[in-house]
């Protein structure tokens, strides 16, 4: 082998083995990397189910309807919806004319993008509501968010009584658009 062809086969050699190297060591680093994910995320671990945001319902009408959402199962309650906790609320008004109540969750059961919460209220100006159980369903489909009531049916949530923890309606209404949005976090029992 002549001088230039030795010292090209050197020189691609010793390229070879620099990236080489260099790929051991990303690959290193890399792998240092997705440990600190792994383990930071059995430190921090998401929680087991959701249901978050506020907007209002979309009517052909003069209606205000507006319907908010903060409730959350805690990853340790994985196995038990009834062990959900916070709240939502809820205002329906004509010309000024309407009630507002708010509930104190104690179940949350969500499939895929469909949460159904129930609680009971504790707070409102309708009278006979307090005490009362009732229960929501929403389907979170982005910026066409639609939703239901357990009152559906009889006009009132005064009119629920003996209703157990989530039960609710089909999500019929649908969430006026730009008014916000609903966010869902899917529930994955470990049965």
């Amino acid at each position: 082998m002549n001088r230039r062809t030795k010292t090209a086969v050197l020189g691609a050699t010793l390229l070879l083995t620099a990236a080489a190297a260099g790929s051991t060591a990303a690959s290193a680093s890399d792998d240092r990397r997705r440990e600190a994910v792994v383990s930071a995320s059995h430190d921090h671990q998401r929680e087991a189910a959701a249901l978050t945001g506020t907007a209002k319902l979309s009517r052909s009408t003069a209606e205000d309807i507006t319907f908010s959402f903060d409730a959350h199962l805690a990853a340790k309650d994985v196995d038990n919806p009834l062990e959900a906790t916070g709240t939502f609320e809820w205002s329906h008004y004509l010309h000024g004319d309407g009630a507002w109540a708010r509930a104190k969750v104690d179940c949350l059961v969500t499939g895929g993008k469909v949460a159904v919460v129930s609680g009971v209220i504790t707070d409102s100006d309708l009278p006979g509501a307090k005490g009362k159980r009732v229960g929501v369903t929403v389907h979170d489909l982005g910026r066409h968010d639609r939703l239901g009531y357990s009152w559906a049916s009889t006009g009132s949530p005064v009119e629920t009584d003996g209703l157990p923890r989530c039960v609710s309606s089909a999500p019929f209404e649908k969430v006026e658009a730009g008014t916000g949005d609903y966010r869902v976090v899917p529930w994955r029992p470990e049965f």
